[in-house]
């Protein structure tokens, strides 16, 4: 039963994989300090497994917007690339 005082909201496919993607990268983002700081080894690989299994999501979630065209990515620069390359190798 709705009442006149509940707000109803939708929303778009978009706007829910939006908060996924957010979601999945703050998940990543704990499981790695958790497996990092783990001293228990057994933990420690439930954790790293975990933890591939959210990239996996967020790589599915991440590919399924662009497609979509929700999530637009601008390919960078080659001289920007060999320019970053260079630092790196110079380290």
């Amino acid at each position: 039963m709705n009442t006149s005082n509940q707000a109803t909201s939708v929303w778009t496919e978009q706007q829910i994989l939006q908060d996924a993607l957010i979601s999945e990268k703050h998940m990543t983002d704990s499981y790695n300090t958790y497996a990092g700081e783990c001293v228990n080894e057994q933990l420690r690989n439930t954790m790293l497994t975990n933890l591939n299994d959210l990239h996996t999501i967020q790589a599915n979630i991440f590919s399924t917007m662009q497609q979509n065209g929700w999530y637009q990515v601008e390919p960078a620069e080659q001289q920007k690339i060999q320019k970053a390359k260079q630092k790196f190798q110079s380290s």
